[in-house]
Order: C-alpha cells, then sequence, then structure tokens
C-alpha cells in the first residue's frame, strides 16, 4: 500500500493548496509551475476533489507528486450520488487510481446527504481508516448540527472528524458564528476555501478585468449583494495605502482570525498564486486586522437574544 505521508499526526499544517483549476483553467504546465511554487513557500497539503475537473485535477495532482511521501493528499467524494458506503467507495477508488495511491491523507465528504443514514457514511469511512486507506476524516460544506451530529456517530466507531471544510472569506463570514468555535472547541481543523471571494477581493473586477464572478452565474449569485463589492472597494483603497496587494491582506485576514483556521489558496498560474503566498510572511497588526473587519457586518452571533450578546 501507498505509504500515507509523513506528516505528523495533526492534521493541517498552516496554508493549503486547492487544484480546482488543474485540468481546467490551468494546463499542466502550468498546474506543475504553480505546484513547485507552493512546495517552494513551504505548502505541503494539497486538495482535491473526485468532481473536480472530471477526474483531471486528480490525475493531474497524482502526476506531479509521483512517489514523493511529503505531501499531505486530501480528496472529496459525494458532491454528486450521494453519501452511500457504494458511491463512496465507487468515487474513491476512482480517486486513488487517478492519483496514482492507495491511500490519501484526508477524505472528505463533499456535501451533506440529507437522504442517506449518517451513520452509514461515517461507518465507511471508520472503515476506510481501519484499513488504512485513509488517515483523516474530513466533512465539507456541513452545518455546524450537522458536523456535531457526524462526531457523535464517529465517536460509536472509535473515530473522529477531523477536518471540517467551510467557505470564509471577508465577505462571506458566516462561518464565524459557529462553526469557527465549533472547530476550535472540538480539535476539529477548520481549512477554508475561498478567501479570495472568487476574485471579488483582489481587485480584478474593480480593474475591469473578468472571471469566475462574470463568466459564472452561481459565483455571481452567490458575491452579488451590495455591501459585499462595497467592502471589496474599500479593501483596495487600504491595500493601496498600504503598499500591498488586496489578495494578501484577504488571504492575510483569514488566517489571522482568533479560531486559526487554515486558507487554503488557489491560481491558476504562478504570477496569479504570487499575492495569496505573500500572505504566508504578511504580519497582520491588530489595528489592521480590525480595520479590514469593519469592511464587512459581522454576523449576529448564534442566539435568539442578540440583544444581550
Amino acid at each position: 500500500m501507498t505509504q500515507l505521508s509523513t506528516i505528523s499526526r495533526a492534521p493541517i499544517r498552516s496554508y493549503a493548496f486547492g487544484t480546482m483549476q488543474f485540468g481546467g483553467k490551468a494546463n499542466v504546465v502550468q498546474s506543475a509551475a504553480v505546484f513547485d511554487a507552493c512546495i517552494e513557500a513551504g505548502i505541503t497539503h494539497f486538495d482535491t476533489a473526485w468532481v473536480y475537473t472530471n477526474g483531471k485535477s486528480e490525475e493531474i495532482l497524482g502526476d506531479i507528486i509521483g512517489a514523493r511521501e511529503d505531501i499531505y493528499i486530501a480528496t472529496k467524494v459525494g458532491y454528486t450520488g450521494g453519501a452511500g458506503r457504494t458511491n463512496m467507495l465507487a468515487q474513491f477508488d476512482d480517486s486513488r487510481r487517478r492519483l496514482g495511491r492507495d491511500a490519501v491523507d484526508l477524505l472528505y465528504l463533499h456535501r451533506f446527504d440529507p437522504d442517506t443514514d449518517l451513520k452509514e457514511t461515517i461507518d465507511t469511512f471508520a472503515h476506510l481508516q481501519s484499513q488504512g486507506a485513509i488517515r483523516h476524516i474530513g466533512l465539507s460544506n456541513f452545518a455546524a448540527w450537522q458536523v456535531m451530529k457526524a462526531q457523535a456517530i464517529a465517536s460509536e466507531f472509535g473515530t473522529q472528524i477531523d477536518v471540517l471544510q467551510p467557505m470564509y472569506n471577508l465577505v462571506k463570514r458566516q462561518a464565524e458564528v459557529e462553526i469557527l468555535p465549533m472547530c476550535a472547541d472540538q480539535g476539529i481543523a477548520c481549512c477554508t476555501y475561498s478567501p479570495l471571494g472568487g476574485g471579488l477581493l483582489t481587485g480584478k473586477y474593480q480593474a475591469g478585468d473578468t472571471g469566475r464572478l462574470s463568466e459564472d452565474d452561481r459565483y455571481a449569485a452567490r458575491y452579488s449583494l451590495p455591501e459585499m463589492t462595497s467592502a471589496a472597494i474599500g479593501l483596495l483603497d487600504i491595500a493601496q495605502r498600504a503598499g500591498v496587494s488586496p489578495a494578501t491582506l484577504a488571504v492575510a485576514w483569514v488566517a489571522a482570525s482568533d479560531h486559526r483556521p487554515h486558507p487554503i489558496l488557489s491560481a491558476r498560474t504562478v504570477e496569479q498564486l504570487a499575492p495569496s503566498l505573500a500572505a504566508l510572511d504578511f504580519e497582520m497588526s491588530a489595528d489592521l486586522y480590525g480595520e479590514l473587519s469593519k469592511l464587512m457586518r459581522t454576523p449576529p452571533p448564534a442566539t435568539d437574544r442578540i440583544e444581550e450578546a
């Protein structure tokens, strides 16, 4: 069996890189260059999924990694077809074949499946873990109550939920209400995706460029609120005063949260990735963090007694 990576039992290092664009907007050469840039910056955690670019993402990532054992590999199953045992195992077999490995460090359920008994899902994870096919169990796009239900079931099987992957950025802050505190309380690593808000927080749209928000209806709807655009403009103004890229500030803001989430970066080219990588060395002061946080309203707390918060 392919050895799991030699990274320690702690499931996640500081930052990760998401390979959703490998085999799509990023060709093989660009993907390899981006991978190398991540390695040079100290990123060894790479995130993919069965569904990404119809499997090309996993294939390209697997080819790039080869026989290396120092890479932490995460993939996901169940975005389509549900979270039943048969579908999960079939998709995971595909993923392992594409990646060229018998085992991966982290396997996520890509999204909650209300039509499948969660015990069947967790039992499948526990089985794979006991077989040495996965090291850590992850959930993606789950509500806090769904995670806690999964955590309780996992304890019945002698295991635990290790990692959660929610969306989190300066203009999508719902995770602050329950998800981030829950992860801190439960010792669940929180790997957050979309730190740049689909490019909204890079300043590219203010410059007249195109991208996901102008080309993908789903992203356009996700970031359609006028206050989000206002926050992005405010971020650009602060970045210009500070002499730094707004993308650097956006990523550094996520990482600076008291709950210490782990941002998942993504990019098509090395040039596009550079401002995000710069966040690794950016020192975020408390004053700057506070100024950035004020650009977007803080979501109300998880209580019906908001007046007492």
